[in-house]
């Protein structure tokens, strides 16, 4: 073998594919630059910053309860239980429906009566348990929906399945999916911005993989940015010691004239991406320190989130946080609060967990509300799935718990676009089957892209010879959700 002329024959065929794909290159680097007049060459999909009709919302802060949080204990009042208390459950409830490993081998599947109280609040008489008191008080800013459904009953094919419309990964994130459609409306800030906080329920609950606010087959620079609780607020943000802004400005000036020759030799749009992150990277040395400054909000402020708000990381700074950021236009902020996955100890560590978010949340809408900002501001709350009516372990055990459900389970919506004080759906008497008007997340997303003006159908990206979209190949929008 002649290894000059294999080397010389690899780089003509490089040349020959880089020099092809050079136009798609340059427009997707002034897709990149200016998203809101130029159109991504070659890519199925609407025009970058253009909603398909006129949107109700221009931004989402999705309020993501990571682990489940227990619908029977929170929204879906079933009194019955209470006098089932300790019965099995019925065959004809569970119709042989799968169940997890972690229940499945036990003798007994005894019901398992809430034991927390539940009152009638707003305009639509919504049955919250006295658990949230706080977002009880919100309840006619809110649309409760006790019919949200899935296929996946285990953590990750589940988050994973509600936030890319696939149990398997390697899809965009919703996040990515606006980015991508919509752009950018700050270019100081990424349009897409995650914060996770630790539950105090059960801290050492469920990791989250990075993957879940990724871009998938995207283009890079429409994946979340996670912001950190204590620290740099992102990774390496700051400049080295001993390295000046000057020098870091000469050095990404150097490194964007070498990426620059090697996008002209090879025509990847990653490199143009890998450009304009860089630069954005550079300006967010400066808005994300001023961001971060909370000196600027009134004590007011801090007593509406409550006492956790001055804590960096926890979910209510998170919550103030993400007010802020949708203040600056950035298009979707994810807040994901671990340690809702109550399989024992429910009673202590649901307590706990609803402590954490409770005040935050409703807070987030009356302060939205009260800058004009929550009818174009569309607040999401919720899980991956719910919990089961049955219990985990033997229910005169006082650390038993509840398992996995995703047949049935509550979420709320509210602001953008939205119905307040509604409940919609309705699940049977055990919690455990929907009796009215199921919501699949495929649904519930095709809904929220509604809200922002966009045709679920239509927001699509060609990867290995398919159009691809946030809800796969079904879903509808729910029109009794929206005003």
């Amino acid at each position: 073998m002649d290894v000059c002329r294999e080397c010389e024959l690899l780089l003509t065929r490089r040349q020959l594919f880089g020099r092809a794909a050079a136009g798609v290159g340059t427009a997707a680097l002034a897709s990149l630059l200016n998203p809101a007049m130029s159109l991504a060459s070659g890519i199925a999909g609407p025009h970058p910053g253009a909603p398909h009709f006129a949107p109700r919302a221009k931004r989402v802060i999705y309020l993501f309860m990571s682990g489940g949080p227990s619908q029977m204990d929170l929204f879906d009042y079933k009194p019955k239980m209470g006098e089932l208390h300790g019965q099995d459950l019925p065959k004809s409830v569970r119709m042989g429906q799968r169940i997890t490993g972690m229940t499945s081998n036990q003798a007994r599947l005894q019901l398992l009566g809430s034991p927390f109280r539940f009152a009638q609040y707003g305009r639509s008489g919504a049955w919250i348990s006295e658990l949230l008191p706080h977002t009880a008080q919100v309840a006619d800013e809110i649309a409760i929906i006790r019919s949200v459904n899935t296929e996946a009953i285990n953590h990750d094919p589940a988050i994973t399945y509600i936030t890319t419309g696939s149990q398997q990964p390697g899809r965009p994130s919703m996040g990515a999916w606006l980015s991508y459609g919509l752009g950018n409306d700050n270019a100081d800030l990424p349009a897409f911005v995650v914060f996770i906080s630790i539950g105090t329920g059960r801290p050492d609950d469920q990791p989250l993989f990075d993957r879940l606010w990724a871009s998938g087959f995207l283009p890079s620079n429409h994946q979340g940015v996670k912001f950190r609780g204590s620290g740099d607020r992102v990774l390496y943000l700051s400049d080295p010691p001993g390295v000046s802004r000057g020098a870091r400005r000469d050095m990404l000036d150097g490194v964007a004239r070498l990426n620059n020759i090697a996008a002209r030799t090879f025509g990847d749009p990653e490199i143009n991406t890998r450009i304009a992150q860089y630069e954005m990277a550079y300006r967010m040395q400066m808005s994300v320190p001023e961001l971060a400054d909370l000196s600027d909000e009134p004590e007011s402020t801090f007593e509406l989130y409550g006492p956790d708000s001055r804590k960096p990381g926890s979910f209510a700074s998170n919550c103030l946080m993400a007010r802020r950021l949708a203040e600056r236009g950035v298009r979707f902020i994810q807040l994901f609060h671990r340690g809702w996955d109550q399989h024992f100890n429910l009673d202590k560590a649901l307590r706990l967990q609803c402590r954490d978010v409770d005040q935050p949340s409703a807070a987030l809408l009356l302060d939205l509300k009260q800058r004009g900002m929550l009818d174009d501001t569309l607040v999401i709350w919720g899980g991956e799935f719910g919990r089961t009516v049955y219990c985990q372990g033997a229910v005169d055990d006082p650390n038993h718990g509840r398992d996995h459900h995703g047949r049935s389970f509550s979420m709320w919506l509210a602001g953008g676009g939205i119905r307040g004080g509604i409940v919609h759906g309705a699940t049977d008497d055990f919690s455990y089957n929907i009796a009215e008007n199921p919501v699949h997340v495929h649904d519930l997303n095709a809904t929220i892209l509604h809200c922002l003006g966009m045709n679920h159908e239509k927001l699509t990206f060609r990867y290995q010879g398919r159009d691809f979209r946030l809800t796969d190949v079904h879903g509808n929008v729910v029109p009794a959700l929206l005003a």
